[in-house]
């Protein structure tokens, strides 16, 4: 599968692309890769996001998992940057409950593109990210976006 791995503040990070699509994005690099210009494309804007110069991802993103996880994807891809959604508030939005958002929150296959680190429990509280480094890189990236955590 093409993919291309990069350095960013929060570690290394590896894009994955399948049919012209983003379809993952993990912690850590990944020997060869190809560097697509889809890819090269999705680095660019990781680039960017992370200079604080870019707030929407422009990239076509194919994240696999059931209807649900999709369905999960697509209201957190509508978060706006620096803003914040509950677990509820996503459930409320896919006619769901919030532990089971909080279940798909949890498998993401495109971090940081689909903005998970952008769902807190409810009161704002902090209750987990997947990502590599945990809560202290869901901080980073909330930081990064300028959300004043309490």
């Amino acid at each position: 599968m093409p993919h291309l791995s990069l350095q960013s503040p929060i570690g290394a990070l590896t894009v994955f692309e399948d049919d012209g699509a983003i379809v993952s994005l993990d912690w850590g690099r990944a020997s060869g890769g190809d560097g697509t210009g889809l890819l090269r494309a999705a680095r660019d804007q990781l680039a960017a996001y992370f200079r604080r110069d870019l707030e929407i991802f422009d990239l076509p993103l194919a994240p696999p998992g059931t209807d649900f996880q999709r369905a999960v994807c697509r209201a957190m891809s509508g978060i706006p940057y620096g803003a914040l959604r509950t677990y509820g508030d996503i459930a409320a939005a896919v006619g769901s409950a919030p532990r089971a958002v909080g279940g798909a929150c949890g498998r993401n296959p495109i971090p940081i593109i689909i903005p998970c680190h952008r769902v807190v429990g409810a009161g704002g509280a902090m209750t987990g990210y997947s990502g590599h480094g945990g809560l202290e890189t869901k901080r980073a990236l909330l930081h990064l976006e300028g959300v004043t955590l309490h």
